[in-house]
């Protein structure tokens, strides 16, 4: 476990972004922990996860043009990344996202921010079944632009469809890298690491046994 994956847990443990219990999922798997991006509500934990995205980010060595967020979860998260890449690294990236209805008056469309263009980059939490991802990648497409990745908070490697994790089908299925600040596999080594955390290990386990990737 390295350190932004580390800095990633104990912030989202400090502000109930993960949680322990018993969470039935979209899917209707039932899981030991839940992670919930929106538990990040105030300017301190967004700002702090907004320099770990971009801290990731810029590890990646990843070359894109602009960020993408995709309503709702990811319009914060784009734009806390943006501000993170110019807070620590002197970048001035520019960000859009979209509106789920099409605006009829205004100026229109379905894009808030610069047009789409160029290398687009696309920032989420978590990629489940990969819907989130395969309208972004269209909306992309549409404007003639290319999907240059996606960034996403963590990587529960939960099998998706087939197989492999949901987030190793869109990196098939787009072409495109996933960037990870944090997964499953890394929870576990935080869980055994942590004695107050400690009691959550095996449950976390056996579902990682039953339903990973």
């Amino acid at each position: 476990m390295d350190a932004i994956e580390s800095a990633f847990f104990d912030l989202a443990l400090s502000c109930g972004a993960l949680r322990f219990g018993t969470f039935t999922l979209k899917s209707g798997r039932v899981s030991p922990y839940f992670f919930n991006a929106a538990a990040f509500a105030a300017g301190e934990p967004l700002l702090a996860l907004g320099r770990l995205y971009a801290a990731g980010v810029e590890r990646a060595r990843l070359p894109y043009d602009m960020l993408f967020g995709p309503a709702y979860k990811g319009i914060p998260l784009a734009t806390a990344l943006a501000i993170g890449l110019a807070l620590d690294h002197g970048r001035n990236v520019p960000y859009s996202f979209n509106r789920k209805e099409a605006k009829d008056h205004g100026e229109g469309g379905r894009i808030v921010g610069p047009p789409l263009s160029g290398r687009v980059l696309v920032i989420d939490d978590v990629i489940s079944a990969g819907t989130s991802i395969g309208e972004s990648a269209s909306l992309i497409a549409a404007a003639s632009a290319t999907l240059a990745g996606v960034v996403i908070a963590l990587d529960r490697e939960e099998r998706g469809q087939g197989p492999t994790s949901a987030a190793a089908e869109v990196e098939a299925r787009y072409n495109a890298p996933v960037i990870r600040l944090a997964r499953l596999s890394g929870l576990l080594d935080y869980l055994a690491e942590h004695d107050a955390l400690k009691d959550h290990h095996q449950a976390v386990a056996e579902y990682r046994a039953r339903y990973g990737a």
